[in-house]
Protein backbone atom coordinates (compact mmCIF):
# COMPACT_ATOMS: atom_id res chain seq x y z
CA UNK A 1 0.00 0.00 0.00
CA UNK A 2 0.91 3.23 -1.05
CA UNK A 3 -0.07 7.01 0.60
CA UNK A 4 0.00 10.48 -0.61
CA UNK A 5 0.97 12.17 2.97
CA UNK A 6 3.10 9.90 4.69
CA UNK A 7 3.40 12.25 7.64
CA UNK A 8 -0.21 11.71 8.11
CA UNK A 9 0.70 8.23 8.92
CA UNK A 10 3.00 9.06 11.45
CA UNK A 11 0.50 11.41 13.05
CA UNK A 12 -1.85 8.81 13.10
CA UNK A 13 0.49 6.72 14.95
CA UNK A 14 1.47 9.60 17.29
CA UNK A 15 -2.27 10.72 18.34
CA UNK A 16 -3.12 7.36 18.71
CA UNK A 17 -0.76 6.62 21.15
CA UNK A 18 -1.72 9.98 22.72
CA UNK A 19 -5.26 9.32 23.17
CA UNK A 20 -4.91 5.88 24.57
CA UNK A 21 -2.06 7.40 26.85
CA UNK A 22 -4.70 10.41 27.71
CA UNK A 23 -7.43 7.93 28.17
CA UNK A 24 -5.82 5.53 30.55
CA UNK A 25 -4.74 8.67 32.46
CA UNK A 26 -8.03 9.25 32.70
CA UNK A 27 -9.61 6.08 33.90
CA UNK A 28 -6.91 6.23 36.48
CA UNK A 29 -7.74 9.50 38.06
CA UNK A 30 -11.36 8.20 37.53
CA UNK A 31 -10.73 5.77 39.52
CA UNK A 32 -8.82 7.05 42.52
CA UNK A 33 -11.42 9.84 42.61
CA UNK A 34 -14.13 7.29 43.04
CA UNK A 35 -11.79 5.53 46.01
CA UNK A 36 -11.14 8.78 48.02
CA UNK A 37 -15.04 8.95 48.12
CA UNK A 38 -15.60 5.67 49.28
CA UNK A 39 -17.17 4.46 45.80
CA UNK A 40 -14.76 2.77 44.17
CA UNK A 41 -13.71 -0.18 46.42
CA UNK A 42 -15.40 -2.99 44.25
CA UNK A 43 -13.83 -2.79 40.62
CA UNK A 44 -16.59 -3.33 37.97
CA UNK A 45 -16.73 -5.92 35.95
CA UNK A 46 -18.52 -8.01 33.12
CA UNK A 47 -21.17 -5.94 30.94
CA UNK A 48 -20.41 -2.38 33.57
CA UNK A 49 -16.57 -3.01 32.52
CA UNK A 50 -17.78 -3.44 28.51
CA UNK A 51 -20.64 -0.21 28.75
CA UNK A 52 -17.52 1.68 30.56
CA UNK A 53 -14.95 1.65 27.74
CA UNK A 54 -16.26 -0.17 24.59
CA UNK A 55 -17.90 3.43 23.09
CA UNK A 56 -14.36 5.11 23.86
CA UNK A 57 -12.62 2.15 22.30
CA UNK A 58 -14.71 2.27 18.81
CA UNK A 59 -13.82 6.54 19.32
CA UNK A 60 -10.29 5.78 19.63
CA UNK A 61 -9.90 3.28 16.89
CA UNK A 62 -11.71 5.42 14.66
CA UNK A 63 -9.03 8.41 14.84
CA UNK A 64 -6.05 6.31 13.05
CA UNK A 65 -8.90 5.16 10.34
CA UNK A 66 -9.70 8.76 9.94
CA UNK A 67 -5.66 10.00 9.66
CA UNK A 68 -5.19 7.07 7.58
CA UNK A 69 -7.91 7.82 5.06
CA UNK A 70 -6.90 11.60 5.05
CA UNK A 71 -3.40 10.44 3.85
CA UNK A 72 -4.83 9.12 0.08
CA UNK A 73 -4.10 5.60 0.52
CA UNK A 74 -3.83 3.38 -2.28
CA UNK A 75 -3.18 -0.33 -3.41
CA UNK A 76 -2.59 -2.68 -6.26
CA UNK A 77 -5.13 -4.85 -6.67
CA UNK A 78 -6.51 -7.58 -8.93
CA UNK A 79 -8.89 -6.12 -10.62
CA UNK A 80 -11.33 -8.44 -12.61
CA UNK A 81 -12.46 -7.64 -16.21
CA UNK A 82 -13.51 -9.01 -19.57
CA UNK A 83 -10.04 -9.10 -21.83
CA UNK A 84 -7.74 -10.62 -24.08
CA UNK A 85 -8.79 -10.82 -27.77
CA UNK A 86 -11.17 -12.23 -29.99
CA UNK A 87 -11.31 -13.51 -33.46
CA UNK A 88 -14.61 -13.23 -35.40
CA UNK A 89 -14.30 -15.81 -38.45
CA UNK A 90 -16.60 -16.08 -40.94
CA UNK A 91 -17.22 -18.42 -43.74
CA UNK A 92 -17.95 -16.76 -47.31
CA UNK A 93 -18.17 -20.38 -48.72
CA UNK A 94 -20.95 -20.48 -51.56
CA UNK A 95 -23.01 -22.65 -49.33
CA UNK A 96 -23.66 -19.36 -46.95
CA UNK A 97 -25.53 -17.63 -49.40
CA UNK A 98 -28.55 -19.49 -48.63
CA UNK A 99 -31.97 -17.99 -47.56
CA UNK A 100 -33.00 -20.18 -45.08
CA UNK A 101 -32.14 -17.50 -42.21
CA UNK A 102 -33.12 -14.31 -43.75
CA UNK A 103 -31.52 -12.26 -45.79
CA UNK A 104 -29.13 -14.85 -45.89
CA UNK A 105 -26.81 -16.82 -43.89
CA UNK A 106 -23.90 -14.87 -44.74
CA UNK A 107 -26.09 -11.11 -44.17
CA UNK A 108 -27.26 -12.56 -40.83
CA UNK A 109 -23.79 -13.40 -39.37
CA UNK A 110 -22.42 -9.85 -40.32
CA UNK A 111 -25.37 -8.54 -38.57
CA UNK A 112 -24.60 -10.52 -35.91
CA UNK A 113 -20.95 -10.03 -35.86
CA UNK A 114 -21.20 -6.52 -36.03
CA UNK A 115 -23.95 -6.62 -33.01
CA UNK A 116 -21.28 -8.57 -31.14
CA UNK A 117 -18.67 -5.75 -31.50
CA UNK A 118 -20.83 -3.02 -30.39
CA UNK A 119 -21.46 -4.75 -27.38
CA UNK A 120 -18.14 -5.51 -26.17
CA UNK A 121 -16.00 -3.33 -23.49
CA UNK A 122 -12.67 -1.28 -24.67
CA UNK A 123 -10.31 -3.96 -23.02
CA UNK A 124 -11.25 -6.43 -25.41
CA UNK A 125 -9.50 -6.45 -28.69
CA UNK A 126 -11.16 -8.00 -32.07
CA UNK A 127 -9.75 -9.15 -35.25
CA UNK A 128 -11.55 -10.72 -37.89
CA UNK A 129 -10.73 -13.68 -40.31
CA UNK A 130 -12.58 -14.84 -43.19
CA UNK A 131 -12.36 -18.14 -44.84
CA UNK A 132 -13.76 -20.39 -48.05
CA UNK A 133 -11.02 -22.74 -49.34
CA UNK A 134 -8.27 -21.04 -47.18
CA UNK A 135 -8.25 -18.52 -44.56
CA UNK A 136 -7.80 -15.06 -44.82
CA UNK A 137 -6.90 -12.01 -42.11
CA UNK A 138 -9.20 -9.51 -42.84
CA UNK A 139 -8.42 -7.08 -39.63
CA UNK A 140 -5.88 -7.54 -37.04
CA UNK A 141 -7.48 -7.80 -33.87
CA UNK A 142 -7.87 -3.72 -32.80
CA UNK A 143 -9.66 -1.92 -29.90
CA UNK A 144 -11.12 0.21 -33.09
CA UNK A 145 -14.73 -0.93 -33.30
CA UNK A 146 -15.47 1.17 -36.48
CA UNK A 147 -12.46 -0.72 -38.42
CA UNK A 148 -13.62 -3.96 -37.18
CA UNK A 149 -17.24 -3.47 -38.38
CA UNK A 150 -15.74 -1.91 -41.48
CA UNK A 151 -14.24 -5.20 -42.13
CA UNK A 152 -17.27 -7.29 -41.51
CA UNK A 153 -19.30 -5.34 -43.58
CA UNK A 154 -17.11 -6.36 -46.96
CA UNK A 155 -18.06 -9.80 -46.95
CA UNK A 156 -19.01 -11.67 -50.07
CA UNK A 157 -19.77 -15.30 -50.65
CA UNK A 158 -17.61 -17.20 -52.98
CA UNK A 159 -15.30 -21.25 -52.86
CA UNK A 160 -15.63 -24.40 -50.64
CA UNK A 161 -14.97 -24.66 -46.91
CA UNK A 162 -11.81 -25.09 -44.68
CA UNK A 163 -12.77 -24.92 -41.06
CA UNK A 164 -9.06 -26.06 -40.76
CA UNK A 165 -7.75 -23.07 -42.36
CA UNK A 166 -10.29 -20.84 -40.84
CA UNK A 167 -8.79 -21.92 -37.48
CA UNK A 168 -5.59 -21.57 -38.51
CA UNK A 169 -5.49 -18.32 -39.70
CA UNK A 170 -7.05 -17.48 -36.58
CA UNK A 171 -4.52 -18.79 -34.34
CA UNK A 172 -1.75 -16.97 -36.62
CA UNK A 173 -3.29 -13.80 -35.83
CA UNK A 174 -3.27 -14.57 -31.82
CA UNK A 175 0.16 -15.90 -31.40
CA UNK A 176 1.41 -13.56 -34.14
CA UNK A 177 3.29 -16.30 -36.62
CA UNK A 178 2.12 -18.49 -39.13
CA UNK A 179 0.58 -21.62 -37.85
CA UNK A 180 0.32 -25.13 -39.57
CA UNK A 181 -0.52 -28.29 -38.68
CA UNK A 182 2.37 -31.13 -38.88
CA UNK A 183 3.13 -32.70 -41.90
CA UNK A 184 3.66 -36.15 -40.81
CA UNK A 185 1.54 -38.21 -38.35
CA UNK A 186 4.29 -38.55 -35.51
CA UNK A 187 5.67 -35.13 -36.11
CA UNK A 188 5.03 -33.31 -32.74
CA UNK A 189 2.98 -30.03 -32.96
CA UNK A 190 3.96 -26.82 -32.71
CA UNK A 191 4.47 -24.97 -29.43
CA UNK A 192 2.21 -21.91 -29.62
CA UNK A 193 2.71 -21.01 -26.17
CA UNK A 194 -0.14 -20.02 -23.96
CA UNK A 195 -2.92 -17.65 -25.21
CA UNK A 196 -5.97 -17.94 -22.27
CA UNK A 197 -7.14 -14.79 -23.05
CA UNK A 198 -7.81 -15.60 -26.03
CA UNK A 199 -11.16 -17.06 -27.79
CA UNK A 200 -12.03 -17.72 -32.03
CA UNK A 201 -15.76 -17.24 -32.66
CA UNK A 202 -16.71 -19.29 -35.77
CA UNK A 203 -19.82 -18.03 -37.51
CA UNK A 204 -20.57 -21.24 -40.27
CA UNK A 205 -23.14 -23.65 -41.40
CA UNK A 206 -20.37 -26.54 -40.79
CA UNK A 207 -20.67 -27.38 -44.40
CA UNK A 208 -16.96 -29.07 -44.49
CA UNK A 209 -15.35 -29.85 -47.79
CA UNK A 210 -12.28 -31.51 -46.21
CA UNK A 211 -11.65 -33.83 -44.01
CA UNK A 212 -13.40 -33.48 -40.77
CA UNK A 213 -10.53 -34.87 -38.75
CA UNK A 214 -8.32 -31.82 -40.12
CA UNK A 215 -10.72 -29.34 -38.81
CA UNK A 216 -10.69 -31.53 -35.59
CA UNK A 217 -6.98 -31.33 -35.40
CA UNK A 218 -6.69 -27.71 -35.99
CA UNK A 219 -9.29 -27.39 -32.94
CA UNK A 220 -6.96 -29.65 -30.82
CA UNK A 221 -3.85 -27.24 -31.96
CA UNK A 222 -5.94 -24.03 -30.45
CA UNK A 223 -6.97 -26.42 -26.84
CA UNK A 224 -3.13 -26.94 -26.13
CA UNK A 225 -2.78 -23.27 -26.73
CA UNK A 226 -5.32 -22.38 -24.29
CA UNK A 227 -7.61 -20.83 -27.19
CA UNK A 228 -11.01 -21.98 -26.84
CA UNK A 229 -13.61 -21.90 -30.01
CA UNK A 230 -17.10 -20.83 -29.77
CA UNK A 231 -18.91 -22.06 -32.85
CA UNK A 232 -22.18 -20.60 -33.95
CA UNK A 233 -24.54 -22.43 -36.72
CA UNK A 234 -26.20 -20.34 -38.75
CA UNK A 235 -28.54 -21.86 -41.31
CA UNK A 236 -31.24 -24.70 -40.62
CA UNK A 237 -30.79 -28.33 -40.29
CA UNK A 238 -33.80 -28.63 -42.90
CA UNK A 239 -31.29 -26.59 -45.26
CA UNK A 240 -32.22 -25.01 -48.86
CA UNK A 241 -30.79 -24.90 -52.07
CA UNK A 242 -28.16 -22.47 -53.19
CA UNK A 243 -27.04 -21.46 -57.04
CA UNK A 244 -23.45 -22.56 -57.49
CA UNK A 245 -22.29 -21.50 -61.41
CA UNK A 246 -25.43 -21.79 -62.80
CA UNK A 247 -26.56 -25.43 -60.25
CA UNK A 248 -28.90 -25.86 -57.85
CA UNK A 249 -26.74 -27.31 -54.72
CA UNK A 250 -28.71 -28.80 -51.66
CA UNK A 251 -26.51 -27.35 -48.25
CA UNK A 252 -28.16 -28.04 -44.58
CA UNK A 253 -26.09 -27.10 -41.18
CA UNK A 254 -24.06 -29.47 -40.02
CA UNK A 255 -24.58 -28.83 -36.29
CA UNK A 256 -22.40 -31.85 -35.12
CA UNK A 257 -18.91 -31.20 -36.78
CA UNK A 258 -18.99 -27.22 -35.04
CA UNK A 259 -20.36 -28.78 -31.58
CA UNK A 260 -17.46 -31.38 -31.96
CA UNK A 261 -14.64 -28.38 -32.88
CA UNK A 262 -16.11 -26.06 -30.16
CA UNK A 263 -16.36 -29.19 -27.72
CA UNK A 264 -12.45 -30.44 -28.18
CA UNK A 265 -11.63 -26.72 -26.56
CA UNK A 266 -13.95 -26.35 -24.23
CA UNK A 267 -15.75 -23.78 -25.83
CA UNK A 268 -19.83 -23.97 -26.93
CA UNK A 269 -21.70 -24.54 -29.88
CA UNK A 270 -24.25 -21.66 -30.28
CA UNK A 271 -27.48 -22.40 -32.70
CA UNK A 272 -28.96 -19.88 -34.23
CA UNK A 273 -31.40 -20.74 -36.56
CA UNK A 274 -33.01 -17.07 -37.33
CA UNK A 275 -32.35 -13.71 -37.81
CA UNK A 276 -33.31 -12.72 -34.38
CA UNK A 277 -31.27 -15.88 -32.65
CA UNK A 278 -27.84 -14.47 -34.22
CA UNK A 279 -28.37 -10.79 -33.24
CA UNK A 280 -28.77 -11.39 -29.71
CA UNK A 281 -25.77 -14.50 -29.86
CA UNK A 282 -23.47 -12.10 -28.07
CA UNK A 283 -25.68 -12.49 -25.07
CA UNK A 284 -24.85 -16.53 -24.87
CA UNK A 285 -20.75 -16.49 -25.51
CA UNK A 286 -19.03 -15.95 -22.55
CA UNK A 287 -15.21 -14.11 -23.04
CA UNK A 288 -12.32 -14.88 -20.61
CA UNK A 289 -12.77 -13.05 -17.33
CA UNK A 290 -9.12 -11.96 -16.41
CA UNK A 291 -7.65 -10.85 -13.09
CA UNK A 292 -5.10 -7.15 -14.12
CA UNK A 293 -3.37 -5.33 -11.75
CA UNK A 294 -4.79 -1.66 -11.03
CA UNK A 295 -4.14 0.99 -8.67
CA UNK A 296 -7.27 1.48 -6.26
CA UNK A 297 -7.75 4.79 -4.08
CA UNK A 298 -8.90 3.22 -0.40
CA UNK A 299 -9.92 6.53 1.01
CA UNK A 300 -13.44 5.93 0.89
CA UNK A 301 -13.08 2.66 2.66
CA UNK A 302 -10.65 3.97 5.45
CA UNK A 303 -13.08 6.68 5.67
CA UNK A 304 -16.11 4.83 5.55
CA UNK A 305 -14.93 2.42 8.48
CA UNK A 306 -14.24 5.17 10.76
CA UNK A 307 -17.56 6.77 10.18
CA UNK A 308 -18.83 3.08 11.07
CA UNK A 309 -16.82 3.03 14.40
CA UNK A 310 -17.70 6.84 15.49
CA UNK A 311 -22.08 5.71 14.77
CA UNK A 312 -21.72 2.79 16.58
CA UNK A 313 -20.15 4.14 19.54
CA UNK A 314 -22.31 7.08 19.48
CA UNK A 315 -25.48 4.63 19.76
CA UNK A 316 -23.62 2.87 22.39
CA UNK A 317 -23.44 6.04 24.13
CA UNK A 318 -27.15 7.38 23.67
CA UNK A 319 -28.27 4.00 24.22
CA UNK A 320 -26.28 3.03 27.76
CA UNK A 321 -26.13 7.06 28.93
CA UNK A 322 -28.39 8.27 27.36
CA UNK A 323 -25.91 11.29 25.86
CA UNK A 324 -22.44 11.41 23.74
CA UNK A 325 -19.94 12.29 26.09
Amino acid sequence: MTVQYPFLIALAVVGTGAAVLAYLRLQRRRTAALRVAGLGLTAAGGRGAVRRHLPYILFLAALPMLLIGLARPSAELPVPRVSGTVMLVFDVSNSMAATDVEPSRLAAAQSAGANFVDQQPSTVDVGVVIFGQGGLLTQTPTDDRAAVKNAITRLSTSGSTSLRQAILTALSAIVGEPVELPTQEDAAPPDLGYWGSATIIVFSDGQETESPEQAQAAAALAAAAGVRIETVGVGTPQGTTVEVEGYQVATALDEQLLTDLSAITGGTYHPARDAAALHDIHRSIDLRITTEPEYIELTALFAGSALLLLTLGGLLMIRWYGRIV
